[in-house]
């Protein structure tokens, strides 16, 4: 596939069919996060990986309030869930750069996934406190964003479209909206 097509037809993807993500395909997609760039080379990346579906409905319950939203998950046959460790974080210009960097990382991951014919959905609502507890990860790590990862279903349920609406799924800007050109 095109490059400009892969970017311009990857969507938020909420329904998902039940069928398992290969473990070939799940392996090309974490490789895709690994050879991201980073600031000064220092993979600040780390990811948890939930293949069970039992496990993957108990995520879904332990996201915190904010997360609610996110009981879609529990259909989804893979969740990634993308964390920092800050002890790699690189900071320049008052501006930390893990976010950045782990943002790089999942979303080669969430490409490499699309490429594959699977669907994503990029999510920050969750509660860091709440979902950190549950995962039981060490205290330099921030988790930055997770992301179901399975085979779209055809028809969008009610919820999901009323999710996409009140999301802000329009269009995207104009070129001319979004660069100035300073020749």
């Amino acid at each position: 596939m095109d490059f400009l097509k892969l970017l311009s037809s990857r969507h938020s993807v909420r329904d998902f069919l039940p069928d398992a993500v290969p473990p070939e395909v799940l392996s090309e997609i974490l490789e895709a996060g690994r050879i991201a760039p980073s600031s000064q080379n220092r993979q600040p990346w780390r990811y948890i990986v939930f293949r069970n579906r039992e496990r993957i409905r108990e995520l879904a319950q332990k996201t915190g309030l904010i997360g609610l939203s996110n009981f879609f998950i529990k259909e989804a046959p893979l969740v990634i869930i993308a964390c920092a460790e800050m002890k790699k974080n690189l900071r320049v210009n008052k501006q930390d750069y893990y976010l950045v960097d782990t943002a790089i990382s999942f979303h080669q991951m969430i490409l490499c996934a699309h490429s594959h014919g699977l669907g994503t959905c990029w999510m920050a609502a969750f509660s860091q406190k709440t979902l950190a507890k549950y995962l039981e990860i060490p205290k330099s790590w921030r988790i930055v964003a997770l992301s179901p990862f399975g085979y779209p279903k055809g028809e969008k349920k009610l919820y999901t479209k009323a999710l996409s609406f009140f999301g802000g799924g329009g269009e995207r800007l104009a070129l001319e909206d979004i660069v100035i050109y300073k020749d």
